[in-house]
């Protein structure tokens, strides 16, 4: 890794090269998935397809052309997902200490993703990774801030968000940046079904049932 610039924010229009997966997240919904009502699981480790959920938009990243690694607490267990694993501050648990700490580890604009978004389609990733922007994000019909590209120059208030625990979507309206909403996420496919991520044992069958075609 290259050495620490002077100033966040320096490259921040820069194309990202690398997508960072959040895995911090325990699937509390899904903890009678196996039929034994126990401790919640790993989200990302959940099958889905004959792959963990996470193996899903690793994949997508890497079609978009990017560099992915996952991002989890230090404890949480997860399979061989073949790719770089970077440990998340083990408290708060909150989104944006994933973002925060590849931000830090890379020093440079990613494209973050929540490990339980299986149906993105990597060109909608391609082009958060090239947007000129210090953010960008999806909007439909709400803001999705965790299909999302983040910069550096962003640091400063994003470290005052996770110290605070602040609303994610708050956070990220807060930042300004650029918006893709309906009409040109259309262009991508259906945003319902893009958007669709997996939190319960009914969302993990639909998206065996769309995956399976």
């Amino acid at each position: 890794m290259s050495p620490r610039r002077s100033a966040e924010g320096a490259g921040d229009a820069a194309p990202a090269r690398r997508a960072a997966i959040l895995a911090g997240g325990l699937s509390r919904r899904m903890a009678d998935h196996d039929g034994s009502g126990s401790t919640p699981r790993s989200k990302a480790s959940l099958p889905l397809a004959g792959r963990p959920l996470a193996a899903h938009p690793i994949a997508t990243a890497r079609l978009a052309g990017l560099a992915p690694a996952v991002v989890a607490k230090p404890d949480t267990p997860l399979p061989d997902l073949g790719c770089p694993v970077i440990d998340e501050p083990a408290t708060p648990r909150h989104p944006l200490a994933g973002v925060v700490a590849a931000l830090e580890l890379y020093e440079e604009p990613i494209v973050v993703l929540a490990c339980d978004l299986p149906d993105l389609p990597p060109e909608l990733l391609s082009e958060l990774a090239h947007r000129r922007a210090r953010f960008a994000m999806p909007v439909h019909p709400r803001p999705q801030p965790l299909v999302a590209r983040y910069t550096p120059g962003l640091l400063p208030r994003l470290r005052v968000a996770l110290a605070a625990e602040e609303p994610l979507v708050g956070v990220a309206e807060s930042l300004g940046g650029d918006g893709l909403r309906a009409a040109e996420l259309r262009g991508f496919g259906d945003p319902e079904v893009m958007f669709a991520n997996v939190n319960t044992p009914e969302d993990l069958r639909r998206a065996e049932a769309r995956l399976a075609g």
